[in-house]
């Protein structure tokens, strides 16, 4: 394998200078409207669509069906060291090839432990970087960083993100990539422009149900698709109480800025694999209806104490958004959120088409000619024709959510080491991200459609790979 020296891996001629593109970013951020500007569109036709912005030229060339250079070692650099960041360490150091090389927390004390981390595996300890909020722009400079993993709060996603890739970074995001329109579209554009992949790190697509859901969609098992579903259901009160829990109140503080689906993306993205968003069909548009915000003021009430700082606080998050998405091939997405009442952990996850359905939580399904009797049957049957090879491969994998996460790491950092296209990139990103600033601006407009942004540019219609691959040979 031909690895890729320190400090030369940004030098090629499909890199321009960080400089070069520093000169354009600046008239990219108009391209696409924030969520100020989003609140005007109640006006539109009641069944149309408005045009909330219009799809800027393209700067650079497609990222689609781009290959990584091919590395023996694939060197990380880990951003947030919290919960998630903190988590998913052991699961990059359990990948063989993958070297932890730098590591970056205001916390001081999470940077520590994380480097103990990397020395107990065996590896050299890691750059340290938690001098303040922005150390990060340091660590991002380093010539010795094939991917830069962020996993921080919402906020400074894009911004993270944006510096990576200004340094010749990979950059792979934790969800939802970032929060505006017009970030979504930078990403886009820089992405194109640095020749480095944006990627959500979407690990629900890599769920076990999921992956093998989607090769019967693939094979045909469900017909023509017709309808998905997908949710963040998850009653997260008790967390983003805690003082704990987060590393202060950055989500709660969410619930007071925006009224939509805060967190799409592990509904989305699933379900847009499925049909081939992207890759054949695509998004096209989202109408978006939430109840009124009580469930965190209620809980307020019954569990914090009135010194606390959160009764500063006034929530305007819907308890419960639903959204539904139509897509070009006129299929339609349903997606829903709410963190904030009593509610069984669900992303639902189903698919429907013209030869029955699956639904998850639990899972069962119901297809022809298989079934014939109205009752759901064993989903487990078909495990053995249907679960993805990285399942058959890992079997037992470690790590959380079911092992799902450990999936996802192996197959970037495989896909990284021989030279692979990605299974999703910043076009997939972006548009399972879209659906925050747009479900905000629709509830605003009391449910009228809101476009989603072809972020391809035209490149959805034509059929590639995706997260249903090819074992390497």
């Amino acid at each position: 394998m031909n690895d890729t020296a320190p400090g030369n891996q940004d030098r090629s001629q499909d890199s321009p200078s960080r400089r070069s593109v520093l000169r354009t970013t600046a008239g990219v951020a108009g391209a696409g409207l924030g969520l100020g500007a989003l609140g005007g569109t109640a006006a539109a036709a009641e069944n149309e669509a408005p045009e909330t912005t219009a799809t800027p030229p393209r700067q650079g060339h497609t990222m689609a069906g781009v290959p990584f250079e091919r590395r023996s070692t694939v060197r990380v650099a880990i951003v947030g060291l919290g919960n998630r960041g903190g988590s998913m360490i052991d699961l990059f150091l359990a990948v063989p090839g993958v070297r932890v090389v730098a590591v970056c927390d205001p916390v001081k004390a999470k940077t520590e432990q994380a480097a103990a981390k990397v020395v107990r595996a065996g590896q050299p300890s890691p750059a340290v970087y938690a001098n303040g909020e922005n150390d990060y722009e340091n660590l991002c400079e380093r010539g010795d960083v094939d991917l830069v993993y962020v996993a921080t709060p919402w906020d400074v996603h894009f911004a993270m993100a944006k510096t990576a890739m200004l340094n010749g970074k990979h950059v792979g995001v934790e969800c939802p990539l970032a929060m505006r329109l017009d970030e979504l579209w930078e990403l886009v554009d820089l992405s194109e422009r640095t020749r480095r992949h944006c990627m959500q790190l979407e690990n629900c697509c890599y769920g076990k149900n999921e992956m093998r859901v989607l090769r019967m969609a693939h094979a045909g098992k469900f017909g023509e698709l017709l309808h998905g579903a997908g949710a963040y259901n998850h009653d997260l009160r008790g967390l983003m109480f805690s003082p704990t829990y987060y590393e202060g109140p950055w989500r709660r503080l969410w619930h007071t800025r925006l009224r939509g689906d805060l967190y799409p993306n592990h509904g989305f993205g699933p379900v847009a694999n499925y049909m081939d968003i992207n890759r054949g069909d695509r998004a096209v548009s989202i109408s978006s209806f939430g109840t009124p915000a009580l469930g965190l003021a209620e809980y307020r009430e019954a569990n914090v104490e009135p010194s606390d700082p959160s009764w500063k606080e006034t929530y305007i998050e819907s308890d419960r958004t639903i959204s539904m998405v139509q897509t070009a091939k006129g299929r339609v997405i349903r997606l829903e959120h709410d963190v904030s009442t009593p509610h069984p952990y669900s992303r639902i996850n189903s698919l429907g088409g013209t030869k029955g359905v699956f639904e998850d939580y639990p899972a069962r399904i119901y297809i022809e000619p298989d079934h014939d009797d109205d009752q759901w049957a064993d989903f487990s049957a078909y495990a053995a024709e249907f679960d993805h090879w990285l399942w058959k491969e890992h079997a037992n994998p470690p790590g959380g959510h079911g092992g799902m996460d450990y999936i996802m790491v192996y197959r970037l950092m495989q896909c990284m080491q021989l030279g692979l296209v990605p299974d999703f990139d910043v076009y997939d990103g972006a548009t399972w991200t879209a659906p925050v600033p747009l479900s905000h601006a629709s509830i605003k407009a009391k449910g009228a459609p809101q476009r989603i942004p072809d972020f391809t540019r035209g490149e959805w219609t034509k059929a590639r790979s995706g997260v249903d691959s090819v074992k390497p040979a």
